[in-house]
């Protein structure tokens, strides 16, 4: 079985602990062409470039390596998944919960309705970030180093 990976070039910006922390690197296809203002590429990328993130490496590496940094694909699907269509349904599920739990005339049965789909909204948001702060979700979606440019 292939496992497909999705690859990005980073610089090694520190190591500390046996840490190796990494920044994304330059992106020779960005920057050259003419729609540099309105290019969301371009937004994103200067953004992530101020981050530095933490990866797993098996190899010596040193502050200033330029290092090809891969994570696997099927992993982030399913991050996008859980971070993005789970609280999609909790919301649509609070909603459809009070709208079958309140009698047909109900008084204020829309606010009702909106503040139980805000509510499963809100709910889903606290236990995903609750599953990530116990490192369930971290430590399978740990990016690593694949090999030194």
């Amino acid at each position: 079985m292939v496992i497909a990976m999705i690859e990005e070039l980073a610089v090694v910006v520190k190591i500390e602990n046996q840490q190796v922390w990494v920044e994304s690197g330059p992106n020779n296809a960005c920057g050259g062409c003419q729609q540099k203002a309105s290019c969301t590429a371009n937004a994103l990328g200067s953004v992530l470039k101020k981050k530095s993130v933490p990866v797993d490496s098996g190899i010596q590496l040193k502050t200033g390596d330029e290092v090809i940094v891969a994570i696997d694909e099927n992993l982030l699907l399913r991050a996008s998944l859980l971070l993005y269509l789970l609280p999609l349904i909790a919301l649509f599920t609070g909603a459809a919960i009070a709208d079958w739990l309140l009698a047909d005339n109900a008084l204020h049965a829309d606010l009702w309705i909106a503040g139980s789909a805000l509510l499963g909204f809100l709910l889903i948001l606290w236990l995903i970030n609750r599953a990530q702060s116990l490192l369930i979700l971290n430590y399978y979606a740990r990016p690593v180093v694949v090999r030194k440019v």
